[in-house]
């Protein structure tokens, strides 16, 4: 997957071209991954829209968040989109894909009104509008990826994520993949430095965005929330927190960073600060296709969480033994380090 755009691909991106960003907020969801991406700074969404970015085409977002248009003026873009009038264009789909086709009256989502027929459009009508003429698809945040809290078992809509609606293997005209950027909400930096890699492919100065088997980018959820925790120390010590004011491990109160895909602890929220485990709060698998079936109920320990603390407990408490006496005397000046009539560095003059 690791290659250029060719230049068919890329063809028509010049400096005038502009790349638009069609933003389907339209889903289940409850807008939080829109407003997170207003927190990103590396890059910022303004540093996008400006074209500060060094190599960036120009980008022209119709966001309900942020977008001066509204009405009708606003919808009219989209339907540029899915009469292939404006190319290149990049959908983000924010929010579940509710199964409209399970009941034969009504609509659990809509976004603008069919101007033929005055009915609201769900956004299952306009995946299926957009997705043959978009340059490429991506799904932000866990609802959009995979379903989130709206696809959980016994939910009444059918909630999917993108891909279980395009299918894993869909690709779109420029022959990219589905991108994924889960998160409940996304990790606003991650979302806009996807957004900047796809800009940068589309304009021909980036190789096809790395994905892992679930279609994440594979630099940002390549490790465990576990790897990159500044709690993990503890487990290594089989020191584990048994409240949540603690700075300790916090596997046995429902955490399942050591399995969880996730860089929130290694990057923060929001300028390098916070990030659930770094301010007390368990992993709850939020970025994690099972989210949240898989992981409930999340206040309980884990399961094999109990295994593997009670098999590295003997290791970790030796550690821990051992880290102490260390400690203890290297938590001290060295002993030459005071006043005295004669010196005790162990210096020998050469001559």
């Amino acid at each position: 997957m690791a290659r250029m755009m060719t230049p068919k691909e890329a063809k028509g991106l010049s400096d005038e071209t502009v790349v638009h960003v069609l933003w389907l907020n339209a889903g289940l969801s409850c807008d939080g991954d829109s407003v997170s991406l207003t927190n990103a700074r590396l890059p910022s969404i303004e540093d996008i829209a400006l074209g500060t970015i060094p190599g960036l085409p120009k980008v022209a977002f119709h966001w309900p968040l942020i977008d001066y248009q509204v009405g009708e003026e606003f919808i009219e873009w989209f339907w540029k989109g899915a009469r292939g009038e404006i190319d290149p264009f990049v959908v983000v789909i924010e929010g579940s894909i509710a199964n409209e086709r399970i009941k034969t009256e009504g609509y659990w989502t809509g976004f603008g009104n069919d101007p033929l027929t005055g009915q609201p459009v769900t956004l299952m009508e306009w995946i299926d509008k957009l997705a043959p003429n978009a340059t490429a698809m991506v799904a932000a945040g866990t609802c959009a990826t995979y379903g989130g809290i709206h696809a959980m078992q016994g939910n009444p809509t059918g909630a999917m994520g993108l891909a279980d609606y395009l299918g894993p293997n869909w690709r779109s005209k420029a022959g990219l993949p589905i991108v994924n950027v889960p998160g409940c909400p996304v990790q606003p930096d991650n979302m806009a430095e996807t957004l900047t890699y796809l800009l940068h492919q589309l304009a021909g100065k980036a190789p096809m965005i790395p994905l892992d088997e679930e279609l994440r980018p594979a630099w940002l959820f390549g490790k465990t929330v576990h790897e990159g925790c500044d709690r993990a120390g503890y487990y290594e010590q089989a020191d584990f927190a048994n409240d949540y004011g603690s700075p300790k491990c916090l596997v046995k109160l429902g955490c399942w960073g050591p399995v969880i895909k996730c860089n929130v602890p290694k990057r923060g929220w929001m300028d390098g600060i916070g990030g659930c485990p770094n301010i007390g709060g368990i992993c709850m698998a939020c970025t994690m296709p099972g989210f949240p079936d898989k992981f409930m109920p999340f206040m309980d320990e884990p399961p094999g969480a109990a295994v593997s603390t009670r098999a590295i407990a003997p290791y970790g408490n030796l550690i821990r033994s051992l880290r102490a006496i260390t400690k203890h005397t290297a938590d001290k000046e060295p002993k030459w380090r005071a006043p005295s009539t004669t010196l005790r560095t162990g210096y020998r003059p050469p001559w």
